[in-house]
Protein backbone atom coordinates (compact mmCIF):
# COMPACT_ATOMS: atom_id res chain seq x y z
CA UNK A 1 0.00 0.00 0.00
CA UNK A 2 2.79 2.44 0.91
CA UNK A 3 4.56 1.62 -2.36
CA UNK A 4 1.43 2.50 -4.34
CA UNK A 5 1.07 5.84 -2.54
CA UNK A 6 4.76 6.65 -3.08
CA UNK A 7 4.45 5.69 -6.75
CA UNK A 8 1.42 7.96 -7.22
CA UNK A 9 3.18 10.82 -5.42
CA UNK A 10 6.25 10.37 -7.62
CA UNK A 11 4.10 10.52 -10.78
CA UNK A 12 2.31 13.63 -9.54
CA UNK A 13 5.61 15.34 -8.69
CA UNK A 14 7.06 14.47 -12.09
CA UNK A 15 3.96 15.83 -13.83
CA UNK A 16 4.14 19.11 -11.91
CA UNK A 17 7.85 19.48 -12.71
CA UNK A 18 7.26 18.82 -16.43
CA UNK A 19 4.41 21.33 -16.57
CA UNK A 20 6.58 23.91 -14.81
CA UNK A 21 9.45 23.30 -17.23
CA UNK A 22 7.12 23.77 -20.21
CA UNK A 23 5.96 27.14 -18.92
CA UNK A 24 9.53 28.34 -18.35
CA UNK A 25 10.59 27.51 -21.90
CA UNK A 26 7.94 29.79 -23.42
CA UNK A 27 9.76 33.01 -22.54
CA UNK A 28 10.96 33.85 -26.06
CA UNK A 29 7.66 35.59 -26.70
CA UNK A 30 8.94 38.74 -28.44
CA UNK A 31 9.33 38.06 -32.18
CA UNK A 32 12.79 37.84 -33.70
CA UNK A 33 13.63 40.82 -35.89
CA UNK A 34 16.92 41.93 -37.43
CA UNK A 35 18.61 44.51 -35.20
CA UNK A 36 21.59 46.54 -36.43
CA UNK A 37 21.46 49.95 -34.78
CA UNK A 38 24.04 52.57 -33.85
CA UNK A 39 23.66 55.10 -31.05
CA UNK A 40 25.99 58.09 -30.77
CA UNK A 41 27.60 58.86 -27.43
CA UNK A 42 27.58 62.49 -28.53
CA UNK A 43 23.78 62.37 -28.80
CA UNK A 44 23.37 60.32 -25.58
CA UNK A 45 26.29 61.42 -23.33
CA UNK A 46 24.66 59.87 -20.24
CA UNK A 47 25.71 56.47 -21.63
CA UNK A 48 29.32 57.38 -20.82
CA UNK A 49 28.40 57.03 -17.13
CA UNK A 50 27.74 53.77 -15.29
CA UNK A 51 24.20 52.71 -14.42
CA UNK A 52 22.48 54.91 -17.01
CA UNK A 53 19.76 53.89 -19.47
CA UNK A 54 18.19 55.48 -22.53
CA UNK A 55 15.22 54.44 -24.64
CA UNK A 56 15.06 54.99 -28.37
CA UNK A 57 12.11 54.47 -30.69
CA UNK A 58 13.97 52.73 -33.50
CA UNK A 59 15.13 49.12 -33.75
CA UNK A 60 13.69 45.94 -32.34
CA UNK A 61 9.96 45.31 -32.18
CA UNK A 62 9.03 48.40 -30.12
CA UNK A 63 12.31 50.33 -29.92
CA UNK A 64 15.46 49.71 -27.89
CA UNK A 65 16.83 50.34 -24.41
CA UNK A 66 20.58 50.78 -24.04
CA UNK A 67 22.09 50.46 -20.56
CA UNK A 68 25.61 51.46 -19.53
CA UNK A 69 26.91 49.11 -16.85
CA UNK A 70 30.23 50.95 -16.53
CA UNK A 71 33.72 50.15 -17.75
CA UNK A 72 32.66 50.18 -21.43
CA UNK A 73 30.13 47.39 -20.77
CA UNK A 74 26.68 47.82 -22.30
CA UNK A 75 23.50 45.78 -22.57
CA UNK A 76 20.48 46.40 -24.78
CA UNK A 77 16.89 45.21 -24.68
CA UNK A 78 13.83 45.40 -26.88
CA UNK A 79 11.30 47.85 -25.47
CA UNK A 80 8.48 45.42 -26.29
CA UNK A 81 6.84 44.21 -23.09
CA UNK A 82 6.81 40.44 -22.62
CA UNK A 83 3.39 40.50 -20.92
CA UNK A 84 1.41 40.80 -24.16
CA UNK A 85 4.01 41.06 -26.96
CA UNK A 86 1.47 41.07 -29.79
CA UNK A 87 0.34 44.52 -28.53
CA UNK A 88 3.91 45.82 -29.07
CA UNK A 89 3.59 47.96 -25.95
CA UNK A 90 6.86 49.87 -25.50
CA UNK A 91 8.13 49.98 -21.91
CA UNK A 92 9.01 53.38 -20.44
CA UNK A 93 12.41 53.92 -18.79
CA UNK A 94 12.82 55.60 -15.40
CA UNK A 95 16.36 55.20 -14.08
CA UNK A 96 17.15 51.48 -14.13
CA UNK A 97 13.50 50.38 -14.08
CA UNK A 98 11.31 49.92 -17.15
CA UNK A 99 7.52 49.96 -16.83
CA UNK A 100 4.96 48.59 -19.26
CA UNK A 101 2.28 51.30 -19.52
CA UNK A 102 -0.26 48.75 -20.79
CA UNK A 103 -0.03 46.17 -17.97
CA UNK A 104 1.96 47.88 -15.20
CA UNK A 105 4.68 45.20 -15.34
CA UNK A 106 8.17 46.32 -14.37
CA UNK A 107 11.65 45.14 -15.32
CA UNK A 108 15.14 45.65 -13.87
CA UNK A 109 17.35 47.10 -16.60
CA UNK A 110 20.74 45.86 -15.41
CA UNK A 111 19.73 42.39 -16.62
CA UNK A 112 16.21 42.72 -18.10
CA UNK A 113 14.60 40.52 -15.46
CA UNK A 114 10.95 40.99 -14.51
CA UNK A 115 10.32 42.50 -11.08
CA UNK A 116 6.52 42.78 -11.04
CA UNK A 117 3.70 41.05 -12.97
CA UNK A 118 5.75 39.85 -15.94
CA UNK A 119 7.10 36.29 -15.97
CA UNK A 120 9.61 36.65 -18.80
CA UNK A 121 12.60 39.02 -19.08
CA UNK A 122 12.97 41.67 -21.75
CA UNK A 123 14.46 40.41 -25.01
CA UNK A 124 18.23 41.07 -24.92
CA UNK A 125 20.51 42.18 -27.74
CA UNK A 126 24.30 42.45 -27.93
CA UNK A 127 25.65 45.95 -27.34
CA UNK A 128 29.24 47.11 -27.59
CA UNK A 129 31.18 50.32 -27.86
CA UNK A 130 32.98 51.16 -31.09
CA UNK A 131 34.69 54.53 -30.67
CA UNK A 132 32.01 57.15 -29.98
CA UNK A 133 29.20 54.79 -30.97
CA UNK A 134 27.28 52.00 -29.25
CA UNK A 135 26.36 49.24 -31.70
CA UNK A 136 23.37 47.03 -30.98
CA UNK A 137 22.90 43.73 -32.82
CA UNK A 138 21.29 40.35 -32.50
Amino acid sequence: MKKNILFILAIMLTTVMLMSACRKSSCNVVPDVLVMERVSLVQYPQLRLAQQAVAIDRGGVAGLIIVSLGGDQYVAFDRCSTVDPHKKCAVQVDGLIATDPCSGATYILTNGSPSNLAECPLKPYRAFRNGETIEIRN
